[in-house]
C-alpha cells in the first residue's frame, strides 16, 4: 500500500470549537460538481442536521473542487469526520466512484481579520487557485511579536 503523507497538525484537536476552512477536490480534478452541483449542495447542507452545533458558514462549489467555512460549536466529532461522511454521502448519492481525492485541505481561522478575508475570497475569488494565508496573518504575527517585545522591555 502506498504511504500518504498526514498534512493535519499532529498536536491540535480537530473536534475544537473554532471556523475551519476547508477545500475539498474531485478525484484527478475532474469537473464532475458541474454535472452534481445539487447533490453535493443538498448534502452539504444536510451535514449541522447530523452533527448538532455545526454550522456551514460559507461555501462556494466549483466543478472540480469545494470551499466552505464549517464553524465548530460542541459538534463531539472532529472536522476530519465531518468531511469524511460528506464525502461518503455524495459519492453514494451520486454513485459516483471515486468521486473525491483521498484527502483534503484544512485551515484553522485564527482570527476576525483571516474569517473576513476567508469570507470574502470565498464569494468574491473563486476562480483562484491559491489564498495567501501568509499575508492575512502578517499584521497580526506583528503585533504578536511587539507585544512580546514590549514585555520583555
Amino acid at each position: 500500500m502506498k504511504w500518504r503523507k498526514n498534512i493535519r497538525l499532529k498536536s491540535y484537536d480537530y473536534k475544537t470549537d473554532g471556523y475551519y476552512f476547508i477545500t475539498i477536490c474531485t478525484a484527478l480534478r475532474k469537473p464532475l460538481l458541474k454535472q452534481y452541483r445539487k447533490e453535493a449542495e443538498l448534502m452539504l447542507q444536510s451535514l449541522p442536521i447530523r452533527f448538532p452545533g455545526l454550522t456551514v458558514d460559507v461555501y462556494y462549489i466549483l466543478d472540480d473542487h469545494i470551499h466552505i467555512i464549517f464553524i465548530l460549536e460542541n459538534v463531539n466529532v472532529s472536522v476530519n469526520e465531518i468531511v469524511r461522511v460528506y464525502k461518503a454521502l455524495v459519492t453514494k448519492t451520486t454513485e459516483c466512484k471515486p468521486f473525491w481525492e483521498h484527502n483534503f485541505y484544512e485551515h484553522i481561522i485564527r482570527n476576525e481579520n483571516a474569517l473576513y478575508e476567508i469570507r470574502k475570497y470565498i464569494q468574491e475569488n473563486p476562480q483562484k487557485e491559491r489564498f495567501d494565508f501568509k499575508s492575512i496573518y502578517q499584521n497580526f504575527n506583528k503585533k504578536i511579536k511587539d507585544k512580546v517585545n514590549k514585555e520583555k522591555t
